[in-house]
């Protein structure tokens, strides 16, 4: 059975930034919005429901920072607890992605558009959102 399209926003949560991506509305590309600072969590919770509400979203993912084998290091619990105090102050639904080698890719992808990933790293930072983001997406399509 075919599911529904929904329009999903991507985060690739750091220390010191939170790169931001969104769907298209039937849920088949990922697009970089610009990068949020961080400030305290509670800051970033509202931003990131502020967001929520003015784009639409019906869904959040998240990117889980695992180690190349796959373990949950302290990073990826730091971004664990984000994802769950995340998901309390919200109705839609937040889902984690495994995010190992997005920054790799999106800065391949910068690159390739050319532009200089080291120059602008909230650029990377969302541009990360977006393959975290695309990768859900298509995990979604073919299951």
């Amino acid at each position: 059975m075919e599911r529904e399209a929904v329009r999903v926003l991507g985060l690739d949560v750091g220390e010191r930034r939170i790169g931001v991506a969104l769907s298209d509305p039937t849920g088949t590309i990922a697009s970089p919005l610009a990068a949020l600072q961080r400030g305290s969590l509670e800051a970033d919770l509202r931003a990131v429901v502020r967001l929520v509400g003015e784009h639409g979203a019906e869904a959040i993912v998240v990117g889980i920072p695992l180690s190349l084998s796959g373990r949950v290091g302290p990073q990826a619990r730091l971004v664990r607890q984000f994802l769950q105090a995340l998901s309390r102050e919200l109705t839609v639904p937040v889902h984690a992605q495994d995010e190992r080698f997005s920054t790799v890719e999106a800065e391949r992808l910068l690159r390739e558009s050319g532009q200089e990933p080291s120059r602008n790293r909230g650029l990377t930072d969302s541009a990360s959102a977006a393959v975290i983001l695309q990768s859900y997406l298509e995990s979604q399509r073919h299951p």
